[in-house]
């Protein structure tokens, strides 16, 4: 049951109550129960609306690749607090491999994505940034395979 009640957030994070106990075919009340407990469980985070970068004027997202030689807790620390400080950096990744860390960002255009890149670099010292442009999304979900 609560893998229905997940799935039926996931498409639609805005039902209530009322209407995800219909999907499930249970009563509101133990709806209400199960999704309490699925977020004291930490199993949903938070409830979110996907919006469209396009029609907000973000026609552009970049993969930006980062390299570092720093890896002290204060380097990580600035590093963080300068991609936190920039909205437009929507995912965050430390990972393994030839690159350290990967970050999507969106942006309205170029112009506005080496804003946001010199801002960066302003702020962090790094070996390499290297970025990737997506020229076409043919699948972008936020929904797990549950």
């Amino acid at each position: 049951m609560d893998r229905k009640i997940l799935r039926a957030l996931q498409a639609d994070a805005g039902l209530s109550m009322a209407d995800l106990a219909d999907r499930v075919a249970l009563s509101k009340t133990a709806v209400w129960r199960r999704v309490r407990d699925l977020e004291g469980k930490g199993v949903i985070r938070r409830r979110i609306t996907v919006l469209d970068p396009e029609a907000l004027g973000f026609g552009l997202t970049v993969y930006a690749f980062v390299s570092t030689s720093h890896h002290s807790d204060a380097w990580f620390s600035r590093f963080e607090n300068a991609v936190r400080s920039i909205p437009e950096i929507l995912e965050f990744h430390r990972t393994s491999g030839q690159v350290d860390y990967l970050l999507r960002v969106v942006a309205r255009d170029m112009r506005h994505y080496d804003e946001i890149y010199k801002r960066l670099i302003r702020e962090v010292d790094f070996a390499d940034i290297s970025s990737t442009f997506v020229m076409e999304t043919f699948k972008d979900g936020p929904e797990l395979p549950i």
